[in-house]
């Protein structure tokens, strides 16, 4: 489609507000967005503060401007199973220590991402060690929710690491000097490729057209998306600014806008600075049945999910703690089931 014909398109589908989670369309299942205020942590990498008030174990209110989750100890996750998609967890502030069933564990965070095929079957933990005990400990992260394939819902749990250094960067200038950041944690974008996903993924397929990119616009800043493959699903998350200009249309912060995939589409940032999370891919178009953490297609596989968990545990669970926080003095590092360690350089 030539420029001049795109123009006289809208490429909105539809905008809606956030909720909470956020909805994703097919092959995408859930996005969450968490971005807590904590305060100092105490001895035990928790809050240095009072739990009083708090509905502990459940504890998504928001009070004081920061969550516990799952946490008892430290804010988080404590384990808890998962079958039949992906975890993709990009870390903007703060950091998570992630244990499994497998015997893995991690630390990573400050644009560090872990992707995680959950496969036949894992238990894992995710908390957020507060380590600064002499001020707040912001932690603000994405958790995307990416469905696998029939054909892959039953391979062996695997994790990879995209290291923040890793993860390409395109800086693009307007005509006023305006600038726009996109950080490419999966897909393309001009001749700039994000790291490989896991080997299983569906985003691994080249055909599938997986993108997920975090975007940052100046004030006053103009850019345009750039079209992706017709049939494909994108959404793009405007979650931090006053506006954003989308084709025609002036958008409020806090909407999710669905595109036209096969066309480009001229943004243009607020008086202040907008931020924005791309999701895109062809979809799988498989039945989708979900109960909790078991994603599967049919109900029957649900079933076997639960009575496999309750069989196997999925290997059992090697940590002394159902909430493990690793010591305060480690830096950011992966420790994979096969006991090979990485660092980020």
């Amino acid at each position: 489609m030539s420029q001049q014909a795109s123009e006289q398109v809208d490429p909105i589908v539809s905008i809606k507000p956030l909720g909470f989670p956020w909805q994703t369309p097919d092959p995408f299942l859930f996005c969450v967005h968490h971005d807590d205020r904590y305060p100092a942590g105490n001895e035990r990498l928790g809050p240095e503060a009072s739990l009083a008030g708090r509905e502990m174990g459940q504890d998504f209110a928001g009070k004081d401007g920061w969550r516990m989750y799952h946490g008892r100890e430290i804010p988080g996750f404590p384990q808890h199973p998962h079958r039949g998609f992906e975890t993709v967890t990009v870390v903007r502030r703060g950091l998570i220590d992630h244990s499994d069933s497998m015997g893995a564990a991690a630390r990573y965070g400050g644009g560090d991402v872990q992707w995680l095929t959950t496969g036949k079957g894992i238990l894992h933990s995710e908390v957020f060690p507060l380590l600064n005990r002499q001020g707040p400990n912001p932690t603000e992260l994405f958790q995307i929710w990416l469905n696998l394939p029939k054909a892959n819902k039953l391979v062996e749990p695997h994790f990879t690491m995209l290291w923040d250094n890793t993860i390409p960067r395109h800086v693009a200038r307007d005509a006023e000097g305006g600038t726009t950041e996109v950080a490419i944690v999966a897909g393309r974008l001009g001749e700039q490729k994000a790291p490989p996903p896991p080997p299983k993924s569906w985003a691994s397929r080249a055909e599938a057209d997986v993108a997920i990119w975090t975007i940052k616009m100046a004030p006053g800043a103009r850019w345009t998306l750039p079209p992706a493959a017709r049939g494909s699903n994108r959404w793009l998350y405007f979650f931090a600014g006053t506006g954003l200009r989308v084709g025609a249309r002036t958008i409020a912060s806090n909407h999710v806008i669905d595109l036209r995939a096969e066309l480009e589409v001229p943004l243009e940032a607020g008086p202040d600075e907008a931020e924005l999370l791309l999701l895109q891919g062809r979809p799988i178009n498989e039945p989708v049945v979900q109960y909790g953490p078991f994603v599967m297609n049919s109900r029957e596989e649900i079933q076997q999910a639960f009575f496999d968990y309750q069989r196997t545990h999925f290997g059992g669970w090697p940590w002394q703690s159902d909430e493990p926080a690793h010591p305060r003095e480690e830096g950011r590092f992966a420790r994979h089931a096969d006991g090979h360690i990485e660092r980020p350089t």
